[in-house]
C-alpha cells in the first residue's frame, strides 16, 4: 500500500510527470484548441500520454486540467463543461497508471494568464468551482502551478483550504528572480503559503533548470517543507516551421541531481518536457538517498557584482548629427571595411538610465551601429522605436530595430514601419519572435500574420511606395532589411539553403545567432562565399560558467564546444568575464580575414565587454574610435 502522499513527500523523492500541451502538439496535435477537451473528446489520447510519463518512472500524475476553469475555457465556449473536463481528467489520469502512482488535480492560475482585473470574488468562485470537480474526481492532492503573484496563490489556497486536508503543492514560474509578479520576495511568499496550509513549495514553467537553480540557490530553506520543480526544456526555438525545445535528457538528468541535493522532493518537467525527460531523470535519481543529503551543506555561489552604479549617467546633447549630406548605411560601410554592430537590451521598466549610459559607452568604442531586440524571448522590454530615435538624436548612433512576426497583425506592422520611415529609421531586422506564452505575458497573443519571408518581401514593397494592400503610398520607403540565420545546427547546407530563400524574398544583409566554435565560422564562411548580400557573423561573450551552462542547454540556436565550456569550467565574476572576452577575441581572429561583418551580443546587461571587443576590433584593423 502507498504512502499517503504528504508524507511520501518528506521522505523521499517523487519522479513527476512532463508536459502535456506542448507535448501533444509534439505529437501533431494543432495549437489554438483547448487541449483540456480533449478529456472529453480524445480520452484515449491523453491518457496515453499520463500511461508514456508512467511507464518513464513518473508516480506522481498531474490531470490535464491546467486550463480547465471558467475564464479560460470560456475563451473556447466550454465555460459549462467545467465540471465535465476536470472529473474526466482525473478519471483519464487515475485509469491510465498503477496503483503506486499519485494523481494530482492540476490547477493553474486565471488572473495572470489573462492579465485581466478580475474581481477577487470571481476568482474565488472560478478556482472553488474547478478544485470541487477535482476534489469530487478523487484526486490525491492539489497542485497549483504557474502562479506568478503570491495575492492569487493565496485565494487559490484558501479555497482549497476550505474544502479539503488533502497535500497542496504550490508553484510559482521564476525567471531566476528573488520575487513575485507582484513585488514579494520568494523567501517571504513562502514563508506566508506554509502558514496558510500549503504543503509543497516550488517553481516551474518560465525558464530552464538553469533559472530555476539560482533562484533557488538565493533560499533557506523551510523546515518540514519540502521544494518541488518543473523546469521547461529551455526556451523555444523555431525550427523548420516548428517550435522545438533544445534540452536535452541528459542535461535534466544532471540538474536533477542538483534540485534533489537543494531539498527538492518533487522533480518533473513542465513546457517541451518528454518522456525521454522524466525517463532521464528517474534513472539519475534512482538511488538518491534524501536522508544522506544535509541541508546546509549547500553553499550559495556569491552573485555577479553589478556592472556599473545606475547613478552614473551620461550628459548627451542635441542634436549630434548634422543634417548635410546622407551618412553611409550598413551596407556601404561593410563593403569598405569591417563594421560592427552591437545588440544592446532595451530595459525592463521605465527607467532608461543605464540603457543611456550602456549607449553613450558603445558610442565612444566606435560602434557603427546599436541593434535593439523586439521583445527577446516574448519577454516585454521598452519599444525600441523611441529609444532607436534617441540614441540617433542625442548620440548620433545609427539604431538597427529589431521587428518581431510575433506582436503585430499587417495592420500594425505596416503602421510601425511607416512610423520609422517618418524618423528616419531605415535598417531593420525581421524575425518570426518566440511564442509569448513562454515569456512574461503567457496569456498575450501570437499573432503571426507574417511568415519572415513575408515581412521581408512587404517592407521591400514599401520601398515601391506600394502599401502592404496594394495601394499607393505617394513615396518611397529606403529601408535597409536584414535577416537572421542560426549556423548552430546539425545540416548546415539546408540552413543556408532556407538563408537564399531570405536573399530571395529581399533580405539585403545577414546577422548570425551566436557562434563558438573555430571550425564552423570557417565552415559558415566556406558555406557562405557564394551568397551576394554581407553576411555580419554574430558573437555573445560568455561570462561566468553558470552562462555557459544555460546557453549551451537552454538556448535554442546557441552550441557551445566542448573547448569552450572546459575553459569557462569554475569561473565567474571578473575572471569568468575576462575568460569570455579572451574567448571572443580569438573567435574574432578567426572571423575577421574571412567577414567584414562583426555583430557582438551583449551578454548580461555588461556593456563594457562589448565595448573591449569593438576596441579590439579597432585595434585589429587599425581604425580609431569614433573614427565614424
Amino acid at each position: 500500500m502507498k504512502a499517503n502522499l504528504r508524507d511520501a513527500l518528506k521522505r523521499q523523492v517523487l519522479i513527476g510527470d512532463g508536459a502535456m500541451g506542448t507535448y501533444l502538439y509534439q505529437l501533431g496535435f494543432p495549437v489554438g484548441v483547448s487541449y483540456e477537451e480533449y478529456n472529453l473528446l480524445k480520452p484515449d489520447v491523453i491518457g496515453d500520454v499520463h500511461k508514456q510519463y508512467y511507464a518513464a518512472g513518473a508516480r506522481l500524475i498531474e490531470t490535464n486540467t491546467f486550463s480547465a476553469n471558467r475564464e479560460k475555457l470560456s475563451k473556447f465556449g466550454l465555460e459549462q463543461d467545467v465540471a465535465a473536463i476536470n472529473k474526466a481528467g482525473v478519471a483519464i489520469a487515475r485509469g491510465a497508471v498503477g496503483e503506486d502512482a499519485y494523481v494530482v488535480g492540476a490547477v493553474g492560475a486565471i488572473r495572470a494568464a489573462r492579465r485581466r482585473n478580475i474581481p477577487q470574488e470571481q476568482l474565488e468562485s472560478d478556482f472553488r468551482e474547478q478544485i470541487e470537480a477535482l476534489l469530487e474526481g478523487g484526486v490525491d492532492g492539489l497542485l497549483f502551478e504557474t502562479f506568478y503573484d503570491l495575492e492569487e496563490m493565496r485565494i487559490a489556497v484558501r479555497v482549497a483550504r476550505s474544502l479539503t486536508d488533502l497535500p497542496i503543492i504550490g508553484q510559482f514560474a521564476t525567471d531566476g528572480g528573488t520575487t513575485t509578479n507582484d513585488g514579494v520576495d520568494y523567501q517571504k511568499a513562502f514563508d506566508i503559503l506554509v502558514a496558510e496550509g500549503v504543503d509543497v513549495l516550488g517553481f516551474n514553467c518560465h525558464s530552464g533548470p538553469n533559472g530555476i537553480l539560482r533562484t533557488m540557490e538565493k533560499l533557506a530553506p523551510i523546515p518540514g517543507t519540502p521544494y518541488s520543480v518543473f523546469p521547461n526544456a529551455g526556451l523555444p526555438g523555431y525550427v523548420d516551421g516548428k517550435y522545438v525545445f533544445g534540452s536535452k535528457p541528459d542535461y535534466f538528468a544532471e540538474n536533477a541531481l542538483k534540485f534533489a541535493r537543494l531539498g527538492a522532493r518533487l522533480i518533473g518537467g513542465c513546457c517541451g518536457t518528454t518522456p525521454e525527460h522524466i525517463a532521464a531523470m528517474a534513472a539519475a535519481l534512482k538511488d538518491f538517498d534524501p536522508a544522506a543529503v544535509i541541508a546546509d551543506s549547500v553553499q550559495k555561489p556569491a552573485g555577479e557584482s553589478a556592472q556599473a552604479s545606475e547613478t552614473s549617467r551620461p550628459t548627451v546633447s542635441s542634436p549630434a548629427v548634422p543634417e548635410q549630406a546622407k551618412e553611409p548605411g550598413l551596407l556601404e560601410l561593410v563593403a569598405q571595411r569591417h563594421t560592427v554592430i552591437v545588440e544592446w537590451d532595451t530595459p525592463r521598466d521605465l527607467d532608461i538610465g543605464k540603457f543611456m549610459q550602456g549607449a553613450e559607452a558603445l558610442r565612444a568604442a566606435g560602434v557603427d551601429s546599436i541593434t535593439m531586440a523586439d521583445n527577446a524571448l516574448a519577454v516585454t522590454r521598452m519599444s525600441n522605436l523611441p529609444l532607436g530615435i534617441l540614441i540617433k538624436q542625442q548620440l548620433g548612433v545609427r539604431p538597427l530595430l529589431h521587428i518581431a512576426c510575433r506582436d503585430r497583425n499587417l495592420i500594425g506592422t505596416q503602421s510601425h514601419l511607416m512610423g520609422m520611415h517618418a524618423v528616419g529609421l531605415d535598417h531593420t531586422l525581421v524575425i518570426t519572435g518566440d511564442p509569448s506564452r513562454f515569456g512574461d505575458l503567457p496569456g498575450s497573443s501570437s499573432v503571426y500574420d507574417m511568415t519572415s519571408f513575408e515581412m521581408i518581401r512587404l517592407i521591400k514593397q514599401l520601398n515601391e511606395g506600394v502599401a502592404f494592400s496594394g495601394k499607393p503610398l505617394k513615396h518611397k520607403a529606403n529601408f535597409i532589411v536584414a535577416t537572421a540565420f542560426n549556423p548552430n545546427v546539425k545540416y548546415l547546407e539546408k540552413a543556408v539553403q532556407r538563408l537564399e530563400k531570405k536573399i530571395e524574398a529581399g533580405a539585403d544583409f545577414i546577422m548570425t545567432q551566436p557562434v563558438y566554435d573555430a571550425k564552423l565560422i570557417e565552415n559558415v564562411y566556406e558555406s557562405t562565399k557564394h551568397l551576394n548580400v554581407p553576411i555580419f557573423i554574430g558573437f555573445m561573450p560568455i561570462v561566468s560558467e553558470n552562462n555557459a551552462t544555460f546557453l549551451h542547454n537552454e538556448v535554442p540556436g546557441i552550441q557551445l564546444s566542448e573547448e569552450v565550456r572546459r575553459r569557462m569550467a569554475g569561473l565567474s565574476g571578473e575572471q569568468g568575464r575576462a575568460m569570455g572576452v579572451q574567448i571572443a577575441k580569438e573567435l574574432l581572429d578567426v572571423a575577421m580575414p574571412r567577414f567584414n561583418g562583426i555583430y557582438l551580443m551583449t551578454p548580461m546587461h555588461f556593456y563594457d565587454v562589448s565595448a573591449q571587443l569593438t576596441a579590439y576590433v579597432w585595434e585589429k584593423t587599425g581604425r580609431q574610435p569614433l573614427a565614424r
